[in-house]
Order: C-alpha cells, then structure tokens, then sequence
C-alpha cells in the first residue's frame, strides 16, 4: 500500500496589484529623517498600543519626513508574524497618510517577505524595506538574483537595507549598480558605518535622480549630508525628533554655525548607545529613554532584556544633560517602568 504525502499549496508568482501600487504617496527620491520606530511592548507579544500611538504622534509633531517600521530598532526578526502585521496596521492607521510609512520585510524566507508586503499594502504603507536575507549568507550573485526574483512580487517600491553586522552580506557597489537597473528599486539605507563605501553607493545612485540614499549611522550623519546624502534613518529622532529634523533643516539652510551646535548635542544623545557593549544597546537606550520620558514601555522582545536600574540611571543622566526630561516626566517614567515588572 503507497504512503500517501501531503500536497502543500504552491506560491505561484502574481503581479503587483496595480491598485494598491499605484497609490503610493512617496516622494521620490525621499528625503529627510526617517526615525527607525522601535516596537513598544508591554509583555511577550504584547503591544504597547498606547505607547506606540504616542510614540507616532511625538515624531510626526517634531516634524519627521517618514516613519520605519519593523527594521532592526523595531526588533522584527523577534517578533511574530501575528504582531508584525499588528504593528503595520496600528501605525498606518494611526499616521493616516501624514507622512510616508516605510515597512521592514527582511526574513529568511522569500514567501514571508512576499507576505508582510502584501499585507503592508493593503494597510496603506507607502514602501517596503529589505535586506539581505541573514542566517545564510548569500554570494553577489546569489543577492542579485534574490532580489530580482522578489521585486516583480512586491505590491510597493522597495528600498534596500545593508546592514552587513546583522546579515553576514553586503550589497557590494558592482550589486547595486545592477539593481538600479530595477525601476522598482528606489533607494538604500545604509547602516554599515563605512563612510567609504557610503560614497561609492552615491556615485553608483547618481544614475537614477529619482533613487534616495539615507544614513543608518547616526554618528556619521553630518558627514553624509556633506557628501550628498539624501537623509538619514536615526533612531535617536524617536527620542528628539526636533534636533534631527532642526539639524537637517539647518544644513541645506547652509547655517554652518547651527549645525555644529546641534551636532554637539547629538553626539551627546548618542552616549545612551555606548552604556551596554552589546550589539543590541541601541535599543535598549532608545526604549529605556523613551520610558524616561512617560512614551511607552521598554519591555524588550526575547532575548533581550531591558536595561536594569544602574544603567536607566545613566540614559536619565544623559537626558538630563540635554534637558529632556522635566521633572514631570521623572515621575511618570518611574511608575512606567515598574509597570511590567
């Protein structure tokens, strides 16, 4: 007697749906700050949903150009599929078509990705974000066919994400400039750190007027700006949106002086990332100082754990420095973190 096998439905390539293409609102080349929104949690797979509807209505009031979600700073790769799409259809429809919301796809399996942009699409983001697929590390030739396999599936414009620390691949520049080929590619973030490299992806991108390159490197920001750089994707804009966009504004304003005043206090803010030595002190800076400040919870995605009493104490010293933290907030932002305990 023959074992009878189980038929699993097979993905059959679709095109786009040109209904929901066509309506993407995002100006091309995009510009700007872009904060990288982390993702408030109140328990494991648990939204924050207060603090995420506060959390879009502090970065949009402090005059943000577009909002990220579901990247590295959101912890996507820790979170289910359930409350990603949670999380996609809660800030759409909180920011209501204020500014352009851009949607992480990153997995290591294509029809996931495919997944998490169809639904973005259909919830009304603008954009979609991808990069290298991690755990197993893809070849240049391997990378290239990948993403011309992936884009015809996509319903959004898509911008590459190289963050080689994370995935174990960059996209190299000969990569890229094959990918400008690929009309529906319309920008990168780059968080590799690597100013060199940062020039050679802008040279490549001057043959499409209408393809973005943001900064991912906080630290590096003015000096991308410098080389012609489009904006940047720093998470640091969640906790003081107006000293990120005041910053960008003051640059192609030529105001020189100003820069270098709110630069200062940027690279102070940037001391939160550098209380932990793990890879993962980003965020955690950036969720205990938006708990400081009374926005939403710093709960952390499994592994990771949220930062103990000694280290807040320094992320609320380093605020204070900055003024950033009234007194007023000190005292909401202890009983939210003893909240979820």
């Amino acid at each position: 007697m023959k074992r009878k096998t189980a038929v699993r439905p097979q993905h059959k390539p679709n095109k786009p749906d040109p209904a929901i293409s066509e309506n993407a609102r995002i100006q091309r080349p995009l510009s700007g700050i872009i904060p990288p929104l982390i993702t408030p949690l109140c328990d494991r797979d648990v939204l924050d949903i207060a603090g995420l509807e506060r959390l879009i209505e502090h970065i949009i009031a402090g005059g943000v150009h577009g909002l990220f979600v579901l990247g590295t700073t959101g912890e996507a790769p820790s979170l289910s599929y359930r409350l990603r799409r949670e999380v996609i259809k809660r800030t759409c429809r909180q920011v209501a078509g204020r500014r352009p919301v851009l949607v992480g796809i990153t997995d290591t399996a294509f029809i996931e990705s495919v997944n998490v942009a169809r639904f973005a699409a259909e919830a009304g983001a603008d954009a979609v974000v991808a990069s290298a697929p991690y755990y197993f590390p893809a070849g240049q030739p391997e990378l290239l066919e990948y993403f011309k396999r992936l884009v015809p599936e996509l319903p959004l414009p898509v911008f590459l994400y190289n963050i080689p620390m994370m995935t174990k691949t960059q996209f190299e520049p000969d990569t890229v400039e094959r990918l400008l080929q690929l009309d529906r590619v319309i920008g990168m973030k780059d968080s590799s750190g690597d100013l060199p490299y940062f020039r050679q992806i802008l040279a490549k991108a001057k043959a499409r007027p209408d393809w973005s390159v943001l900064m991912g490197a906080e630290n590096l920001l003015v000096q991308a700006l410098e080389l012609g750089a489009h904006g940047g994707v720093t998470g640091g804009a969640l906790i003081a949106p107006e000293l990120f966009v005041g910053l960008f504004n003051a640059f192609n304003a030529g105001q020189k002086d100003k820069v270098k005043k709110l630069q200062q206090r940027m690279n102070q803010l940037g001391k939160i990332y550098a209380i932990s030595h793990n890879a993962s002190a980003p965020v955690k800076g950036i969720k205990c100082a938006l708990s400081l400040l009374g926005i939403c919870n710093d709960f952390m995605a499994e592994p990771l754990s949220r930062f103990g009493p000694a280290e807040r104490d320094r992320v609320r010293a380093v605020l204070d420095s900055l003024g950033l933290l009234p007194a007023t907030d000190r005292r909401r932002s202890l009983s939210m973190s003893t909240r979820h305990t």
